[in-house]
């Protein structure tokens, strides 16, 4: 046999196997295989075995949520991202009169809530509408599934393994009440998109009736936003921040971590920075360096542990002050 045809021969026989690992079946075997691991780690846990036959039965991967996890790890295109571009699509002026509504038609619960857990009730609102649009996108996919394959899937397999133990033993524990949860791709439910860890660690059975329902449940979905915030360290009535200008030539770098007070901040030479002296503030830039900039409070970086995106955090701001001023 010549070194052609025999490199030929190689080159073909790996491809055919390249292949077949590549079918639908092959990809099911693996993901069987993977399932069965999960199961004895959940039953190890402490996780009932029939819990596990209710929920992991017959599972698959959803080719979707694949699709949309790559796609969030693909690169930006089309230059420096528009903080504005993005609050237009997120924050646009309907859903501000909408969350003015929402506010009113709400007042005498998000008192309630704001008193107990001492969270600015505008903020509250803010995370519901930029979460869920007010509880009316609250996801589709079946959370387990979706849970189960980004797990798999292994670009951020250990985050999903945890959360997917998370939500078994939810169920397990009777804490969601609920056979068929559905949330987004990603895995968060309810009005206000709670991870499965977030479920775990904040939910509030605000109305009473013995569970917290994030997905029909106002109270509850407001009050365990509250939760999460409260716990995470937000000051009531202490803002989030406030845009200044830079001065030309500042080399300062956007750090949303790195606190100084607001004097120091003027000694660097900041313009129309409010307030006094020995607040403490950090400096973002939401679109890059030379860009509009803010200095931010410690509820900002509350927010940020919400969602790390500073864009987010933002939108949520941006909304909530625009709340506050028609209250």
């Amino acid at each position: 046999m010549s070194k052609v045809s025999h490199f030929s021969v190689i080159a073909g026989t790996f491809f055919w196997l390249l292949t077949l690992l590549c079918t639908p079946a092959a990809a099911r075997t693996d993901f069987a295989h993977w399932l069965e691991g999960l199961e004895r780690e959940a039953l190890a846990s402490g996780i009932s075995a029939q819990t596990l036959r209710t929920h992991l039965e017959g599972l698959e991967p959803i080719p979707r949520i694949i699709e949309l996890d790559q796609g969030q790890s693909g690169t930006r295109k089309g230059g420096r991202p528009s903080l504005q571009r993005y609050l237009a699509r997120v924050v646009p002026d309907s859903r501000i009169r909408t969350a003015r509504q929402k506010y009113q038609e709400n007042r005498e619960l998000l008192q309630q809530v704001g008193t107990r857990f001492g969270v600015d009730p505008q903020f509250i609102v803010a995370l519901w509408a930029v979460e869920s649009d007010f509880g009316r996108r609250t996801g589709s996919f079946p959370v387990v599934g979706a849970l189960a394959t980004l797990a798999h899937e292994g670009r951020r397999g250990d985050f999903f393994r945890g959360e997917l133990l998370t939500i078994l033993q939810l169920l397990d524990q009777g804490r969601i009440a609920r056979s068929e949860i559905h949330g987004s791709w990603a895995g968060a439910m309810g009005q206000v998109q709670f991870m499965p860890s977030s479920f775990q660690n904040f939910a509030t059975d605000f109305d009473g009736d013995g569970w917290p329902d994030l997905w029909n449940s106002v109270p509850d979905a407001l009050a365990s936003a509250a939760n999460y915030l409260s716990v995470s360290g937000w000051q009531r009535g202490q803002g989030w921040g406030q845009k200044v200008r830079l001065p030309k030539g500042f080399k300062g770098k956007s750090d949303p971590d790195r606190m100084r007070t607001l004097k120091e901040w003027r000694k660097l030479g900041l313009k129309d920075v409010k307030g006094p002296d020995s607040r403490k503030a950090a400096l973002v830039m939401p679109e890059g360096q030379g860009a509009p900039a803010y200095l931010v409070y410690a509820n900002y970086r509350v927010l940020r542990q919400w969602n790390r995106s500073n864009f987010f955090a933002m939108s949520v701001c941006h909304l909530a002050d625009r709340i506050a001023a028609a209250k």
